[in-house]
Formats: structure tokens, sequence, C-alpha cells
């Protein structure tokens, strides 16, 4: 076993390639290395050294890294979007680098979808930062990592003054003042070695990689040439030690500026396109993304939350990817891509979009099967299709789904017809004049809400229609303390009630073994993560399901940017159930049977919602649209008007305004604020 094991040792365990490494020679690298070709699953044709990076570049060999980043595309998709419907041409380079908006944008930390500073970590320091200039921002990329993120609170504060700005020795002053005094760049160490020892850069790079490798030997022989260079420049034997030891631990990490500049730079154009673009850039996003449904979500919500609206995917509207939409008013809106549905993809509907803008909307789905030849229209693409609503304005959803069998049979036997020069059903009837439905003898399958809203969860990964949790949002507001988004500092240890969907579930087990649950639930504003500690798990298992709608009660805790609520109490959120009870007379006299009154009608009350956006006048006009329009139906129903912000809701109670709720003014609200924000509701008698 041990003559075994010696015959393998020191042999690389197997072969990989750099991500981004290329390595050039004025000769044929066969001249200089040993090359071997890529396994056989390639099938690029490339070869690789069998040569480490290290032992390239001891022989001579110049090794550079080409890296690829995916922002630079989503620069690209921007600006030629830009064009597109805007006519304005931009070019990144170009773009200033004072732009107050961006600054603005970077410090409220509204960096989803900007490069290198979407993480949780990243959005909280540069909101903390507030960054006024460009040298900031490139401070942070270097700072944050693989940089000494020990160092980022100094920064930031000595950036706005909350603590003051040291220098090891005057003389380091030109050379950190940029950077607070704070060591950020590995050029700044090669400066302060030439500056205070003495050393050539070349010297100084060597001993920043010895610093680097930590090698204990060369570690104390750069340190006594660092010291005596330093005291032939004047300085005394503590202030280089002094100096060294202050140096030393940045040295093996601290970022290239160059290379954090460059990183900062599509930072900063990429912010700026979305602070004074924001339609364009999230729609460039999507289109860079759109067979990422993780990205798709990101940015979906993104968008919400900036106020921009998402329209679902539609045969007759969408294009293959993602686009902008303007609607009435100048207004744009971002149209789902239909290639972005799962089981859909590019091949199959690019012909199908291509036919539709050649020839007119599809009437039905009968004609969108006739019509359909050269696609990759097969029964899970139309599944995909159906499921996802972008067949909706053809017939029910469910009903279309579930007599799709039929439906494509009926194609399948159309099209053997025509290719047999036979006369078709479909050639029957011209296009003013299309098969309805029924005629195809359609069975009804009606589905509920809640099964849509699943499909779409299923298919595009986020709900398009509606939310969930939408039909309950109004009525939670009488039984909670908080929204799901809106718990900081100020609940820490506080006792919270909050209403949402469960979202992720997620079962681990204690130290002694006790199951216990992490959940996320989500109301219209935003998410909280819910801890279930075993006692409280025990007794609450069956509710802990994705898409049940939860009232929790617990304690909030808040570290830093996690916030979790530990339940004390969870129940299966019922409006009905929830409202506080009528008293009850004991010795009240009973009615005789033949004296009761009949039961009163159910009272019900309508519910409008209207987003808020970044338009502040485009708001107000929407709501005295609404206004006007309700005023339009007097009647017997009560109305409240729901105004929805990324920070909360709010419920405006109208007295004055009763109406009578008909589909005539249903589709009137429906076309000003989206038949999802339109709906009706029990409403309890007040007494």
């Amino acid at each position: 076993m041990v003559d075994a094991a010696r015959k393998v040792e020191g042999l690389s365990r197997h072969a990989s390639t750099h991500a981004a490494g290329v390595v050039i020679s004025k000769d044929p690298l066969t001249d200089h290395v040993p090359l071997q070709r890529l396994s056989k699953e390639n099938n690029l044709g490339l070869v690789m050294t069998q040569y480490t990076m290290e032992d390239i570049a001891k022989i001579g060999l110049l090794k550079m890294d080409f890296l690829g980043l995916v922002n630079l595309n989503i620069l690209g998709k921007a600006c030629a979007v830009i064009k597109e419907y805007t006519g304005q041409d931009i070019d990144p380079l170009a773009i200033p680098l004072d732009d107050q908006k961006t600054f603005e944008l970077l410090a409220a930390g509204e960096t989803v979808g900007v490069f290198q500073l979407e993480g949780t970590g990243m959005r909280r320091y540069i909101k903390e930062l507030k960054p006024t200039v460009f040298s900031d921002i490139g401070a942070m990329v270097a700072l944050y990592r693989p940089g000494p993120m020990e160092q980022i609170p100094r920064f930031i504060k000595s950036k706005h003054g909350l603590e003051p700005i040291t220098y090891p020795h005057p003389a380091l002053e030109p050379l950190l003042e940029e950077t607070y005094g704070v060591i950020v760049y590995q050029e700044q160490v090669l400066f302060i070695a030439q500056t205070f020892s003495g050393y050539t850069l070349g010297q100084a790079d060597i001993l920043r990689k010895a610093m680097g490798k930590k090698i204990a030997a060369v570690m104390q022989k750069q340190k006594a040439n660092f010291v005596d260079g330093a005291m032939k420049n004047g300085y005394t034997r503590e202030i280089a030690d002094e100096v060294f030891a202050l140096v030393e631990p940045f040295a093996g990490y601290a970022f290239n500026k160059a290379h954090a500049t460059s990183y900062a730079l599509i930072a900063y154009q990429t912010a700026y396109l979305k602070a004074n673009y924001p339609v364009e850039y999230i729609t460039a996003y999507l289109q860079a993304f759109c067979d990422v449904t993780e990205k798709v979500v990101t940015a979906v919500t993104e968008a919400r939350h900036m106020g921009i609206e998402v329209l679902p995917p539609d045969i007759n509207r969408s294009g293959a990817n993602f686009e902008i939409e303007q609607a009435e008013g100048g207004v744009k809106k971002i149209r789902f891509g239909l290639a972005a549905i799962k089981n859909v993809g590019v091949a199959a509907v690019e012909p199908i979009v291509a036919e539709r803008k050649a020839n007119g909307d599809y009437l039905s789905v009968e004609d969108l099967c006739r019509r359909a030849e050269g696609s990759s229209l097969n029964k899970r693409v139309m599944e995909s299709l159906v499921k996802a609503g972008a067949l909706d304005n053809m017939g029910d959803r469910g009903t279309l789904f579930f007599n799709l069998p039929n439906i494509l049979s009926l194609a399948q036997r159309e099209q053997k017809m025509k290719d047999s020069n036979q006369t078709t059903m479909f050639d029957l009837f011209s296009q003013q004049s299309p098969v309805p439905m029924t005629n195809l003898e359609l069975e009804e399958s009606p589905v509920t809400t809640r099964e849509k809203l699943q499909w779409e969860k299923e298919l595009v990964g986020i709900f398009i229609s509606e939310h969930p949790f939408t039909p309950y949002a109004s009525s939670a507001l009488e039984v909670t303390t908080a929204l799901c988004g809106q718990i900081d500092e100020e609940l820490h240890n506080q006792l919270v009630t909050v209403a949402g969907m469960v979202a992720s579930v997620r079962v681990s087990a204690t130290r002694e073994g006790k199951p216990f649950v992490m959940a996320e639930i989500e109301d219209l504003v935003g998410r909280v993560e819910i801890a279930a500690w075993p006692k409280v798990y025990n007794a609450t298992k069956a509710l802990w399901e994705e898409g049940n709608i939860l009232l929790v009660e617990g304690k909030a805790v808040v570290r830093g940017d996690r916030v979790s609520i530990h339940a004390e109490k969870v129940s299966r959120y019922q409006p009905e159930t929830e409202k506080k009870a009528a008293p009850v007379f004991i010795n009240a006299p009973q009615p005789k049977s033949e004296e009761k009154e009949p039961p009163a009608p159910q009272l019900q009350r309508l519910v409008v919602c209207i987003q808020q956006t970044e338009n502040e006048e485009r708001d107000i006009d929407c709501l005295n649209e609404v206004v006007e329009t309700l005023r339009q139906y007097t009647g017997e129903t009560e109305v409240r008007l729901c105004v929805v912000n990324h920070e909360r809701v709010f419920i405006l109670k109208m007295p004055d305004i009763w109406v009578y709720y008909c589909p005539e003014l249903k589709n009137k609200l429906a076309a000003l604020v989206g038949s999802a924000n339109v709906r009706l509701e029990n409403n309890a008698p007040s007494g």
C-alpha cells in the first residue's frame, strides 16, 4: 500500500484550465512547453499547457487573464435599448463621472443589477459610504474583497468626519490622502516602500510578493532591508518598525488599483444607466438573463420596487425577449418575453412572433395552430404558454389547458389534410370570422386563482397577474403591527405581528436533534425570515407549506441586514375569523321561530390598489382619475383605496363615495390600475 502510494505522490490529481488565462509567446508554444488537449467532452479543439501558471512565468512566457463579463453585455444591450426607444446614442466611455442621480442611487443602496455592488453586504456598505466621487467606488471595491474588510468602517467614518484621518507619518499623507488614511491598493504599498525606504518600484514589488507569501525567513530579510532603508532616509527605527507593521497585513491581498478602478468604472456605468434610464436598463438586464429564472425573478422584483410595471406574457403583444411597451400618457412598461417561459425557448417562439408581425394578431387558439407552421409549437410548449397566461385573451386558462390534447390533435389532423391538398375546417372560416372555442366542443375546466398563480410561479418564477396575498392585504392591516419588509432596528426585541404567504421552508434540527423550521413569508411589500423553534414548530407543523397564508406573532431580531422573527404564535390567516366577535348577551330575549328576521344580506366593499411610482405627478393624476370614475357609479358598495409603495401600504377610507359595482366600472378601473388591483371583498357590518 505504501509503495503504491509513493508512486502517485506528488503527481497532479487532474488537469483543469484557468477561467480566463491565456499564454502568449512569439514562438510556437511547443518550443517551450508541453501541451495537451482538453477532455473529449470539450469540442472546441483547445489545448492547454502541462505547466502550472507559476512555472509558465518562471520560463519567461507571458500569461494574461482575459476576463469576459456579462455586465459588458448588459451595458451593450442597454445602450441598444435606449437607442431603440429614445433615439439617444449612449457611449459608456463618455458617461460623466459626476452624475448626481447616480450618486443618489448608490447612497440609497438601490444597487440591484449594478456590477460588483448588488450583494447584501456591499449594498449596506455603499449605502453607509454614500459615495460622492468616483474614487470612492474604486476604494470600496478594493476594500470589500479580497481586501482588508475590517478597515471599511474606518474608511466610511473618516470620509464623513466621524473619525479623524490619521497617517503613520506625515510623509505618507500624499500617498494615503485619497483613501482617508487607509491603505487600500497594492500601489500604495509600493509607493510607501519607495518613499519611506528608498526602494525602486521593482524592489517594492518583490517586497509585496514576499509579504503575500508570508515566508518567515524571507520576511525577516525584507524587514531588515525596509528598516535600513528608512533609517538611511532619516527615520527612526521605531517609526520604520511601525510603518512596516502597518504595511505588512495589507500587502498580501490589497487590490491592484487599476483592477479596482476598472471594476468601479463598470459599476458606475451600470449605476448611471439604471439611475437615468431605469426602464431601458432593467429591460436590458432581463434580456441578458432571459433564460436564467433566478435573475429574471430578481429583475422583475426590482422593477416593481422601482414602480415599473411588468406586463404578463401575451401571444399577441410579447416578443421573444423582454421589450418595452409604451402605454397611454407615455408611460413605459416592460412586457414579459415569451422565450423567458420555461420549456418554451427562442426557437419555438421566434417564428410565431415573426408570423404575427407579418400577418396580424392571432385571433384564436385555432388560428395560432393554423399559422404556426415551421415553429416548434409542440404539446410541451403549448402547455407552458397556456399555464403562464400567454393565451389568456383566447379563453379561460384552465379550459385551454385541460383541452390542449384535443386542440393539438385537431390541429395535426388539419395539417395532414392540408398537406394532402384537402380543404380543412380552418379554411372554411376567414380571419374575420374565427372559429369560436365552443365549436371545438371544449369541456369547461376552470381553475382557481391559486392554481393559476402556482402555474405562473412554476413557469416564470414569479407571480405575474397578482400576488396570492393581494386579497388579504387590506384586512391584514387590521390585525398586524408591521409589514414584512418594514421591520428595522427600532423594532429589535419588540413583539410584532405580521401576515403573509409562506415563500420558502427549510426544516433543520438543533444539536439535540429536535426539529425546527426556518421559513420566509412575504406580503406585498417584502419578505421576512421566520424561525419557529422546536416547541412552536411541533405545534404548527401542518402550517409550514409554501403558499399558505399565515399570521405570525413573535419577537423581532435585527442583526445588521438580517431580520427575523422568532415565532411564538402561528396560525392560518383567515380574515373572517380574525375580526373581533360581536358581544354575546346571555339574558337577551330570543325571538320566536316565526318572528325570526331573515339573515342580513352580506355587505361588500370595493378595494382599489394603486401602486406608487417615482413619478409623483403621474400618481396624483391616476388617483384623481380613479376617484372621478368612482363618482360616476353611485350605489351602496363601500370603497377603500389602497396605496402601495415599497415601504408601506396606506388604506384610504372613502366615506363620501359609495358605488354601484358592475362590469363596466370594473373595466374602467382596471384600465387605470390593472385588473389585479381591483377586487370586491366581504365586509362584515359594523354595529
